[in-house]
């Protein structure tokens, strides 16, 4: 049987792919190629390129099967997209999701692992977060994994899905193969190695006043090797009877200016930066 794994081109699903190839698996990776790459994708997986809201798409990759649980990383990901067009998120994240699921109950497929976002918890009460912690999303894209999360509850109580959530925040490094690679690139660490090695002018940074050591934000950084061993752990899990929602970090964050300054340590290059609001 098989791993079928939407968005296997992209960031976090290759370095995933990877991993289970690795462990003797046999995966079908689904990607619509709009933000991934064809070369990131293992020689040793089955490629479909197509989109996951379209029927006849989802059948050839059932096809490469069979298929016994889908790990599900194609969405839109990033907030201030999900700020000015909200419906592609909606469109996409959602009703890509419902058309898979969808897919899945005609082929008898009912284990279902989500990579989803701690953006679901919104402006959290306290940190750590704790997976029990109200879920108040503020961006259509946090929203939009929270509904799929929702929607999965229902193929659960109605459908006999079985399925695992995983809610992390930031993805950071690569394998010696599989690394980052957004066109335009949104993420801290690439734009600060961009800018140590002269191919951006400066980092913007956004703002300087946050109550932090430094002032400027911190974040929860988390290898995208272990993210990757997390789903492989949660996938044999599922197979075993597991579900639930976990959140996956590290358990201690660094500020953008602990990033720069981990980046200057190691290049020696001088690393502009540009305060702004």
């Amino acid at each position: 049987m098989a791993v079928l794994v939407t968005g296997g081109a992209g960031y976090i699903g290759s370095v995933c792919v990877e991993l289970l190839l690795s462990g003797g698996e046999d995966v079908v990776v689904l990607d619509d190629l709009s933000r991934g790459h064809r070369a990131a994708v293992s020689p040793k997986a089955k490629f479909v390129e197509g989109d996951l809201r379209r029927p006849e798409d989802l059948e050839r990759a059932f096809a490469s099967g069979p298929v016994d649980c889908v790990m599900h990383f194609a969405a839109h990901s990033q907030v201030p997209e999900s700020m000015r067009d909200p419906a592609l998120y909606f469109g996409d994240n959602v009703g890509g999701g419902v058309t898979l699921l969808e897919g899945m109950r005609r082929h008898g497929v009912r284990l279902f692992l989500f990579s989803s976002t701690a953006a679901v918890y919104g402006s959290p009460r306290s940190v750590p977060i704790r997976e029990d912690d109200p879920t108040h999303p503020t961006n259509p894209y946090g929203e939009s994994k929270l509904m799929l999360e929702t929607v999965l509850a229902w193929y659960a109580r109605l459908h006999g899905f079985r399925h695992v959530c995983l809610r992390y925040f930031n993805a950071a490094g690569a394998t010696a193969e599989r690394g980052e690679d957004h066109v335009p690139e949104t993420h801290l660490i690439p734009i600060v190695l961009e800018a140590a090695s002269g191919r951006r002018e400066q980092v913007e940074v956004f703002g300087d006043d946050y109550e932090t050591g430094d002032g400027t934000c911190v974040r929860d950084y988390i290898h995208v090797a272990d993210l990757a061993e997390a789903h492989r752990l949660a996938l044999g899990a599922l197979r075993q009877g597991g579900t639930g929602v976990y959140n996956l970090g590290n358990g201690s964050g660094f500020s953008v200016r602990q990033v720069m300054d981990a980046a200057r340590a190691v290049t020696g290059r001088e690393i502009k930066a540009r305060v702004g609001p």
